[in-house]
């Protein structure tokens, strides 16, 4: 047996000093260890199918994996990191045999491995959540297809439209998202075990079965590339990043909307001040906001760390993983976004009563004249001219400033038609171009929305099943080396 606790990898010499704390990163590994022991049991039955160790040793090295994940991160020795930990676990349970567990393979493949099955991890969570705001957008357009409301630019009221058209606006956004996230996962779902240090090894190792048995997609076709690469991370904190900016971007319309008195948040998504009883606040939405700041801030930080480094594997990139783990945590802003929408109440009479407020339907009027014959650009003359004048535009004030600026086109004005361009509901109706406001396409927008959101479960669940797959396939394998084992 090994002395105790003594270092798998760094033994007594690289064992001492002021560094150690400074290089270790076995604290924050915590949320690789689930993964470690799987890619420690996938390496080591690979290796006993491959018949480079034997059956009886493989198997008290997998029984001895099974106690240490039982046992939790919590219980493991002193380590530089959970990859150095757990051997030594494994070392100290099964005695110098337990080193056979580090056959034909590297931390620098070890980590890569690891690291990608949690970012793939977590970009299906990020799409998961992403599915579900989706989810929650096209409920309130389903409801809401009739509702007007006042459309911003620039904060301030510009046109009508109805809280369907701004709920699909994001639910666009939202199925670019999920692309995203799946594209990375893609890229991310190819495994670098096998790679060794960088240059590959001369054991018999057959690296698409440990791929398999850790769900992936296939392998990393150089073993260089394999250890050095970190571009996969960075992809996928671009990629949680824009879905989490997307969130942001709702919460921020539901804080304005919130303060206009056209939503009410619920109590589960707000929180009160500690001095004035009648606040509601919108809390969450607030972090939600800011949540895409510390994405951006962990993908800049990522991109400076892996910016010119040389091949292959250097110590930089364990500070590149903090970053990863900042970006994911900042992601639980998507789901916290999709209860808030759920759960938040419209206050229909005042949206509609704010409709016509600033004479947002002064586009409408501009509309209505160009199509009687005015040159829109005159027609927007005319217009901006009432609404700098008066202050409730009306069919007389407009009829007057077409006679006024454009005597040979006033007989041509309908007046009934510019009284229909003065009523948001009227203003709505008449956008029925594609991707328009108007019911009939807001209507489509949904059915539409509404079959994304199926095929997107589709391929979620198509990744997960295949990840489940794997872990069910692993833990057959292993079970079948204990058997042999035994014999």
């Amino acid at each position: 047996m090994a002395d105790e606790h003594t270092p798998a990898v760094r033994g007594a010499r690289f064992s001492g000093g002021p560094a150690r704390s400074f290089l270790s990163s076995l604290a924050a590994d915590a949320r690789l260890f689930d993964d470690d022991i799987a890619v420690d049991e996938a390496h080591v039955v690979m290796l006993t199918e491959a018949e480079i160790i034997e059956a009886e040793t493989a198997a008290a090295i997998l029984t001895a994996l099974a106690d240490i994940a039982e046992a939790g991160h919590d219980a493991l020795p002193d380590g530089e990191d959970v990859h150095e930990a757990i051997e030594t676990a494994v070392i100290d349970a099964v005695g110098p045999d337990g080193g056979r567990m580090h056959t034909a393979r590297s931390r620098n493949d070890e980590v890569a491995t690891c690291l990608r099955m949690a970012t793939r991890a977590a970009l299906l969570q990020t799409h998961a959540a992403a599915i579900d705001l989706g989810a929650a957008l096209v409920g309130v357009a389903a409801e809401h297809t009739e509702t007007v409301m006042p459309g911003y630019t620039h904060l301030q009221p510009a046109q009508p439209t109805t809280l369907a058209h701004w709920a699909l606006s994001y639910v666009q956004a939202l199925e670019r998202d999920r692309g995203r996230l799946l594209d990375a996962y893609g890229r991310t779902n190819t495994c670098p075990l096998g790679a060794a240090a960088f240059a590959g090894t001369p054991f018999p190792i057959d690296r698409a079965r440990t791929a398999a048995l850790l769900g992936f997609d296939g392998v990393c076709a150089n073993s260089m590339d394999a250890v050095s690469t970190r571009d996969f991370m960075l992809e996928a904190v671009q990629a949680m990043g824009q879905t989490v900016a997307t969130a942001g971007g709702i919460a921020t319309d539901l804080i304005g909307a919130a303060g206009r008195g056209h939503v009410t948040v619920a109590d589960a998504y707000a929180s009160t001040s500690s001095i004035m009883p009648q606040k509601v606040n919108p809390d969450s939405l607030e972090l939600v906001r800011a949540a895409a700041g510390s994405v951006q801030g962990a993908q800049t930080a990522i991109a400076a760390i892996i910016t010119g480094l040389p091949r292959a594997y250097n110590r930089d990139l364990q500070t590149a993983t903090e970053h990863l783990w900042t970006a994911v945590d900042a992601t639980e802003a998507v789901g916290v976004t999709a209860g808030a929408v759920a759960t938040v109440r419209v206050e229909t009479a005042a949206v509609a009563a704010a409709a016509a407020e600033g004479f947002s339907t002064a586009t409408g009027v501009a509309d209505a004249l160009a199509m009687a014959g005015l040159p829109f650009r005159e027609a927007h003359h005319i217009v901006a001219e009432v609404a700098a004048t008066t202050e409730e535009p009306t069919v007389s004030t407009i009829m007057d400033a077409v006679a006024a600026a454009a005597p040979a086109h006033a007989d041509a004005v309908d007046e009934a038609a510019i009284d229909a361009a003065l009523d948001p509901q009227a203003s709505v109706d008449a956008r029925d171009s594609a991707g328009g406001p108007a019911v009939p396409e807001t209507t489509a927008g949904v059915e539409t929305a509404e079959t994304a959101l199926v095929t997107a479960r589709e391929a979620h669940a198509a990744r997960t099943d295949a990840l489940a797959a794997a872990a069910a396939d692993r833990a057959a394998a292993v079970a079948a080396i204990a058997t042999r084992g035994e014999t």
